[in-house]
């Protein structure tokens, strides 16, 4: 090895090692963000899920309050035109059950939400619902039918108010409302098969 060769070993020998620089944050403050940043985003994903299930409760409940308040109407309207008695005193316990409701639902929704009178994008549906039940029921009580028609309409009004009930009382854990509202279902299914078995024949 001639000397220029050795110098060269040797300065390669006692030359520091290059050390890798520094990043700006550290692999374990990077780890703890990466997790801070993670856990927020589950948060606000369940804020948002939680807040559209409390929407949706509100929402059921304020339309089905508005269905019944319709549904109330329709009976008031047609109910003394009804030729058979046994279907008067039917329909008669089913304003009765939808009254007491009404009532119940009035009083949570004004506690819950200071609400008094229902928005009416809630009613709209309902209130288009409505006439064209009456409608029907117009032309039933011109052409004699009305006893046959206003006992298939209330029948699958009781279905559809209490199906709409039955999703409430799921989604709810309020104990006085589940309460009202599993009472009214079960009379309401008490009531539908003495409508939707009515026929022409019943006084």
């Amino acid at each position: 090895m001639d000397k220029k060769e050795y110098l060269a070993q040797l300065s390669a020998s006692v030359r520091p090692d290059k050390q890798p620089k520094a990043s700006f944050i550290s692999p374990k403050i990077m780890a703890i963000l990466g997790g801070l940043i993670g856990a927020i985003i589950i948060f606000i994903i369940i804020g948002v899920i939680l807040g559209n299930n409390k929407d949706s409760l509100k929402d059921r409940i304020l339309s089905l309050k508005a269905h019944l308040d319709n549904t109330s109407t329709i009976i008031t309207d047609y109910q003394p035109a009804v030729k058979s008695s046994e279907l008067r005193s039917n329909s008669a316990s089913l304003f009765s059950v939808l009254s007491s409701t009404n009532s119940d639902l009035s009083s949570y929704i004004d506690g819950k939400w200071g609400i008094k009178k229902v928005d009416k994008k809630y009613g709209d549906e309902a209130e288009l619902n409505k006439d064209k039940i009456e409608s029907e029921l117009f032309e039933a009580k011109i052409t004699g039918i009305l006893d046959r028609i206003y006992a298939h309409k209330m029948a699958y009004e009781i279905s559809l108010i209490a199906s709409e009930e039955a999703a409430i009382v799921k989604a709810t854990k309020d104990e006085g409302l589940v309460n009202s509202l599993t009472t009214s279902y079960n009379s309401l299914e008490n009531l539908y098969s003495k409508f939707s078995d009515f026929s022409e024949g019943t006084k």
